[in-house]
């Protein structure tokens, strides 16, 4: 285009638009944001972003420990604690507002939807002093007086000079003039004017760290400030203690332990209390007695510097066991039909009150800690399973397998009365008894009394046979299984060392069988 304006004149108009498209696309480029430096941007970002939420986990167990002294010592850190707390409030409520002005400016370029972590238009040059610009709303002007009123207040709670210089940099909102620049910059236009999104978000994130790093330097000088002088209590000896709730546990149950650390002061041991009486050197023992689990509190006591005393109150439990060892004759286990079975059911180092129990066939019943098994199907297997509820969950003990019987025979017996006057069972023959003493049995008896099963049977009728002096059979039938008034007379007549037979006895036993019994001599002294 040498040569002036002349030369412009000559131009065809076809010419004269290829110029100025040029001209306005030379413009564009020099407006146009490079990727690259976008994409350095996103990066920085997500650093800011990660480095913001691990300031915040760290002033977070600062504001925890500083609660913590103040539980264990109001009266003493009540001041600090009142500092701490606005110190913790006040950063947490900037740092939230500005969190909503990068969630404000991202949905601007990106839609309602947008997500500042990802955003797509990161080149937008017009979203940030759009948001942060507006003449109306003037979020920039209220941001940075939001942050000189921060600045003062929490530069108050930092002692250190140092350290408030250094912060005062951090959160400072003064304007330093490029070289060349025409008119004051405010504060707000030099960071929001003509900047694309991702950096605008950038700059935000970055003071999200200012204050977070402002924070932390008050939290650590008013925790620093706490001196309790006399009143606390110092350590010199630390143990570390495993606690366990149990140290006995069952297959498939949970182990849960404490693990903690014991501080104390060897100048001054405390004096361990249970039930109103002193442990000496807190070593607590005794001699279990009492089935089941049984608690125990107490409190411990210890001496401050200041003379006056601490208490600290506790309690616990323990479970008592019975010794114990299972012996199972494999080849015996029979439950026998139509009669209580008692079962014994236990596990060791579980409460009795914690175990279950069924049975496949029949019924299982529990009384206290003792258990019933009624059965009927004679020549079936009856399965016991035990159970128990432990840690709110059930938890399999085993089973045992049980052969169903039927009750064995009974024997045939007389109540008698000895020379003291005590009812026993005759059995008959070889021992021999007095008249007087068959006289005053009523009937024949049948029991089961082996000292394993003690079960009386019903005789429901029986014969007696006699032998007269020629050696004829004399038989006699019953009445039920009292003796007949026949049978009483015959006995009347017998004379010393004689003997007679009592046989056909029919029993019915507890499970409803009918069965015959074995026979018995009946001698006379």
């Amino acid at each position: 285009m040498a040569g002036g304006s002349n030369n412009v004149a000559r131009m065809s108009p076809r010419q004269r638009m290829i110029n100025l498209m040029y001209i306005v696309l030379t413009a564009m480029l020099a407006l146009n944001v490079s990727s690259d430096v976008l994409n350095g941007f996103s990066q920085i970002q997500a650093g800011l972003q990660k480095t913001s939420e691990n300031l915040s986990a760290k002033n977070e167990a600062q504001y925890r420990y500083l609660t913590y002294m103040y539980e264990a010592h109001p009266k003493e850190v009540g001041p600090l604690m009142q500092k701490g707390t606005e110190v913790y409030r006040r950063t947490g409520e900037l740092y939230a507002e500005i969190e909503k002005l990068k969630v404000a400016i991202a949905r601007q370029a990106d839609g309602p939807d947008a997500d500042y972590h990802n955003l797509i238009n990161q080149d937008d040059l017009e979203a940030s002093s759009v948001m942060m610009l507006d003449p109306i709303t003037q979020r920039g002007k209220k941001l940075r007086e939001q942050l000189d009123v921060y600045r003062k207040f929490v530069l108050a709670n930092i002692d250190d000079a140092d350290k408030r210089k250094a912060i005062e940099n951090l959160l400072s909102t003064t304007v330093v003039h490029a070289p060349g620049t025409v008119g004051p910059t405010t504060w707000e236009q030099k960071n929001f004017e003509n900047m694309p999104v991702i950096a605008s978000i950038t700059f935000l994130t970055h003071l999200q760290n200012n204050l977070r790093q402002a924070e932390s330097e008050a939290l650590t000088n008013v925790i620093g400030a706490i001196d309790l002088g006399q009143n606390v209590d110092r350590v010199n000896q630390m143990t570390a203690f495993v606690v366990p709730k149990s140290n006995m546990i069952m297959s498939g149950g949970r182990y849960e332990a404490d693990i903690v650390l014991a501080a104390v002061d060897t100048t001054r041991l405390p004096r361990v209390y249970v039930g109103g009486r002193e442990i000496p050197g807190g070593k607590y023992s005794f001699s279990a007695t009492g089935l089941g689990t049984h608690d125990f509190s107490g409190y411990i006591e210890l001496l401050k510097r200041d003379g006056s005393i601490d208490k600290f109150p506790f309690k616990s439990s323990y479970t008592v066991i019975e010794p114990m060892a299972t012996i199972s004759p494999t080849m015996m286990n029979v439950l026998y039909a139509g009669i209580d079975n008692p079962i014994s059911i236990s596990a060791p180092g579980v409460p009795m009150d914690a175990i279950n129990a069924t049975i496949t066939s029949g019924s299982l019943t529990r009384n206290g800690n003792s258990w019933t098994a009624r059965v009927s199907a004679i020549g079936q297997e009856a399965e016991i399973r035990v159970s128990a509820t432990l840690e709110g969950r059930s938890t399999s003990l085993g089973s045992m397998k049980f052969r169903i019987r039927k009750l064995p025979d009974p024997l045939p017996y007389l109540a008698i009365r000895d020379g003291s006057g005590n009812v026993t069972h005759y059995k008959g023959t070889p021992r021999r008894i007095s008249k007087a003493a068959l006289m005053s049995a009523g009937g024949v008896g049948a029991a089961l009394d082996d000292g394993i099963l003690n079960i009386t049977y019903q005789v429901v009728s029986f014969s007696t046979t006699f032998f007269d002096s020629m050696g004829n059979a004399i038989p006699e039938n019953s009445a039920g299984a009292s003796f007949s008034a026949r049978q009483i007379e015959q006995f009347r007549r017998m004379k010393v060392g004689r003997s007679f037979f009592i046989s056909n006895i029919k029993a019915k036993g507890p499970d409803g069988v009918t069965r015959d019994v074995p026979p018995m001599e009946v001698a006379l002294n």
